[in-house]
């Protein structure tokens, strides 16, 4: 049982069912009192699209994602919810080796050529995590 974990979140097409497996999966293997923190990297917009967007479109995406992760969180015991901003892979690991970190629970895509080529972020993260990593497929 874990006392620490953190479940990555990726918004797409398929986040529905990826983040029900990613929670149930983080609850099921939660000590007693746990925390479970729900995280998710926003990246940076470069600087030829930013130059598109609203003024205020970074403050409101992070609005938007801040309040979706807040209303996981509340349905989860020990749950905290959390948006960082920088590269998925290295935040993600950088943010579980700085917070004592004891379990991810990370769901990964189908891998397709551009995996094989130049890696995910799960992959990553299944690399170079310093404890233990559940990937959800």
């Amino acid at each position: 049982m874990y006392k620490n974990i953190l479940v990555p979140i990726a918004f797409d097409e398929e986040s529905d069912t990826r983040i029900g497996a990613a929670t149930s999966v983080a609850r099921r293997l939660a000590a007693e009192g746990a925390r479970i923190t729900f995280l998710h990297v926003l990246e940076q917009v470069p600087g030829y699209v930013a130059s598109y967007l609203p003024a205020d479109y970074a403050a409101q995406a992070r609005k938007v994602v801040e309040d979706e992760l807040n209303d996981m969180a509340a349905t989860v015991p020990g749950g905290v919810g959390l948006v960082v901003s920088g590269h998925s892979g290295r935040t993600i690991l950088d943010w579980a080796s700085d917070n004592d970190t004891d379990l991810i629970v990370i769901a990964s895509h189908r891998p397709g050529m551009q995996d094989l080529l130049l890696g995910s972020t799960a992959a990553k993260v299944v690399r170079h995590a310093q404890c233990a990593v559940h990937v959800l497929r």
